[in-house]
Order: structure tokens, then sequence, then C-alpha cells
């Protein structure tokens, strides 16, 4: 993947994340009158990163909320929350046929979008993507036999479609928090943008270095909220010494949360990273394993942050007599957190 996804090779897709985010822009407005918005701001940026990594990954663009290939995204986000490995031996019978049901679910997810690139490709209209690239004898596959080819090639772009539509849209769901609970912030990246584009100019990709306080906030958000947290939360079971720090039984440590990385961590505080000893939290993992999606995922999550910060305001909201109704912030489960 790092042939298309490395810093420099990705950013022949940066018109993909541009050319989205007029379409979001606009269901975002249609549901101000809502009373009760979230679940519809949620469905728009899931609809709008999976629209994003369908085309990325086949060239693809969806026609829709009814769209079938987007309908199977949504089930298998869905069902990915619920599914888990079972044996034959496992008493019940009942899930083993709702995991069949499953499987045929994924295979159709895989199936339908991969032929409708090969389609395409046979007719000489196929869009640059990932899969195109591919299916051109790419040297990657050329080791493989004829029957491994087709199982890889429908494999590995819904692979990159699954694991970066839901955290993509979880992240933007952390930020639309992060703002509503500290207006203080949003207010100074709203600065940011009018001082840096004007007050009526949407930002581009050619802007992030010219953002440097809306990077920082992103950096926050993927800090505060991680998306994909690497590790089952541990927690002393006795009382311990370590190299001369004493740790009590039940201490839960959170990488995140280190006093002596992240001053105040419980605080949303973008500033931190003006600090060049603050590290980026390892919201991408690292080194070998570290996702090979982080460029295309950061600039994403720039081009639609800096786009809702210049054209919305995010606020608590009010109840009938005018009084502001504190948010019960929860965080819900989904195919990659657990």
């Amino acid at each position: 993947m790092n042939n298309w996804l490395n810093a420099r090779a990705v950013i022949q897709f940066d018109s993909i994340q541009e050319q989205r985010i007029q379409p979001l822009l606009h269901r975002l407005v249609k549901l101000q009158g809502d009373p009760n918005p979230f679940d519809g701001v949620k469905g728009a940026l899931f609809y709008n990163a999976a629209n994003s990594m369908l085309k990325l990954s086949y060239g693809y663009s969806l026609q829709g909320d009814n769209d079938m290939i987007f309908q199977d995204m949504q089930h298998i986000s869905e069902y990915s929350v619920r599914v888990g490995m079972f044996t034959n031996w496992f008493p019940g019978t009942g899930w083993k046929r709702t995991t069949c049901e499953w499987r045929a679910l994924k295979e159709r997810s895989q199936s339908a979008p991969y032929e409708w690139t090969k389609t395409q490709l046979a007719a000489g209209t196929a869009e640059p993507s990932i899969l195109r690239a591919l299916l051109q004898n790419h040297k990657l596959i050329a080791h493989l036999s004829e029957r491994e080819k087709e199982s890889r090639l429908k494999e590995v772009p819904w692979m990159i479609v699954a694991a970066g539509t839901d955290t993509t849209s979880t992240a933007l769901v952390a930020f639309l928090a992060a703002m509503v609970l500290n207006p203080h912030v949003q207010a100074k990246a709203q600065k940011e943008l009018d001082d840096v584009l004007g007050p009526i100019s949407l930002p581009t990709m050619t802007d992030r270095e010219r953002l440097p306080y809306i990077q920082n906030l992103i950096q926050e958000v993927l800090r505060w909220q991680p998306v994909n947290p690497t590790g089952i939360a541990h927690a002393c079971w006795q009382d311990d010494n370590y190299e001369g720090y004493g740790i009590k039984k039940g201490t839960i440590v959170a990488m995140t949360r280190d006093e002596n990385v992240y001053k105040d961590p419980e605080i949303f505080n973008p500033d931190r990273f003006q600090d060049p000893d603050v590290p980026y939290a390892p919201a991408f993992g690292w080194g070998r394993r570290k996702c090979p999606g982080i460029y295309f995922a950061e600039a994403s999550l720039f081009i639609v942050v800096a786009s809702l910060l210049a054209t919305f305001t995010f606020s608590k909201k009010r109840d009938a007599a005018g009084q502001v109704i504190e948010p019960q912030i929860e965080g819900v489960s989904n195919a990659i957190v657990m």
C-alpha cells in the first residue's frame, strides 16, 4: 500500500477529499432545523468517509444513501461490533445462521465494487484507484496464481475501505464533541481560518501548513479520544515497584494520559503541541505496523475539520426556556474500538 499511500504519492488523491466537502456541508446544513441532529450528523460523516475511501480504493462514487454498496458497508460496520469467533461446538444454533448471513454479506460487499471496477477497466472508463493499478498487472501481485489474485484483489481494497471509514468518521464525531465542550478552542481555530483565508473562503489541501493551530487541534482530538486503542485496558493486581516507581494495586496506565508527557491530560488543549518536546499521540501505531493510511487519514481529517469550522459553529443545545443543556458525552463501540 505504500506505493499509493506514502507521504508524496497520496497527494494525487487530494482532489478526492476536496470534491466531497461541498456535498457534506449541504447535508449538514439541511440538519440545522432538526431538534435531534446527532444521528444525522454522524451518518453524514460516515457517508463522507465511505465515499472518499471507495473512490480511493475502487474509483467508485456513492449514488446516495440507498446505494447498495453503501447499505452493505453500514450493515458490515454494525455487525462487526457484535461478531465474534465461534467454533462449531459452541452451544446453540441460532448464531450459526446469523454468522452465515454475515459471511454472505461480507462476500457481496467485497465482490460488488470489485466487479464494478473490473467492468469500468474493461470499458476503458476506470478512474485512478488502488484496485485499478493492481488489476493492471501490478508487480506486487505478479507472483500470485489467478485464483490467489482474485481473492487478494477483493480483500485488499475492501479492507482499506473498512478500516478507513469507521475510524475517520469516529474521529470526526470526537472532534464535534470537543468543540461543543470547548468553545474557546473552536473560536481560536475559527479566528485562524479568518486571519489566513478570510471570512468567505473554504480551505483547500494547500492551506494545511498555513493553519498550524487546526493541525494541532486534530492531533489533540486523536490524543483526547483515540479512535483505535492499541491495547486492552490493564491494571495492576497487586502493589508493585518498577525501577523505583511505586505502582498501587488497581492502577490503570493510559499512554495519552501520562502527565509527564501531556500536562493536564484531561484538558483539551491543542496548544500543548507548540512545545516541540511534546509528541503527537501514537494514534496510528508505530514502526512497520503503523497504519499505512496515515497520510490519507490526516489529509481527510484536515479538510473536513477545517471546512466544518469555516462553515459552522457547534454549541450546546438549549431548552425551551433558553437554558443550556449539558451534553452527556459517551463513547460507543464500533468496528474498530473494543
